[in-house]
């Protein structure tokens, strides 16, 4: 029920496009702009190139981030994420975390969905291309990156536990809570640093958990 609530507060968020041509991707926009494709056929088996086209950065945290769909070449609609955009046969999901997309989906009407297809030139597309020619070496990454982050989760809730037992009124009720390891200044950055890397490599292959890159976000 709520996520159908949501869908339909998306779906009248979407505005018609002004039909401006999709720019190529250039090397350059790694840092704030990911591009998606998807080839669909419509009722009387034509086949069209959805694109999915958001430009992030310094205006991720602002709420007002927009994803533009283009049609065929064209700008068709845009929104304000997280987007949902009606097209044959389903609805393309559009939506971001705090490090990059972490949702760029078409879904059926029957419910079916599959991630749209990054382009190559894009930061997400060299990381897709990274999977296929050296798979082993994706899913040692992918893991690394799922082991830093639940290392810090575990340490920031240890943490926040010692301090919010450390008062003598709290102690004396729940008893004290010692964290398993004090790390350094610098321990402390490099662990802030490591889950940033780890957070943005999960988004540049649009995995999202609520548990690990929403508290790393």
């Amino acid at each position: 029920m709520l996520n159908e609530w949501r869908q339909r507060r998306a779906l009248r968020r979407v505005k018609p496009g002004d039909g401006r041509e999709l720019q190529p991707f250039r090397w350059w926009q790694q840092l704030f702009r990911a591009l998606f494709y998807l080839r669909a056929a419509d009722a009387t088996g034509r086949w069209a190139i959805y694109a999915v086209n958001v430009r992030h950065g310094q205006n991720q945290g602002s709420g007002n981030v927009k994803a533009e769909l283009y049609v065929d070449g064209r700008q068709h609609a845009v929104c304000r994420l997280p987007a949902v955009f009606p097209v044959e046969g389903g609805t393309i999901e559009v939506s971001m975390s705090g490090f990059g997309l972490k949702r760029c989906h078409y879904v059926t009407h029957e419910g079916h969905e599959h991630q749209l297809t990054p382009d190559p030139a894009s930061a997400e597309g060299r990381r897709a291309n990274l999977a296929r020619q050296h798979p082993t070496l994706s899913r040692v990454i992918g893991c690394f990156s799922a082991v830093a982050l639940t290392t810090a989760l575990v340490l920031l809730v240890s943490q926040v536990a010692e301090k919010l037992t450390e008062p003598p009124e709290v102690a004396q009720h729940v008893g004290g809570l010692h964290a398993p390891v004090h790390l350094s200044v610098w321990m402390n950055i490099t662990l802030v640093l490591v889950t940033l890397a780890a957070s943005t490599e999960r988004a540049l292959r649009l995995r999202y958990s609520r548990l690990l890159d929403g508290g790393a976000g």
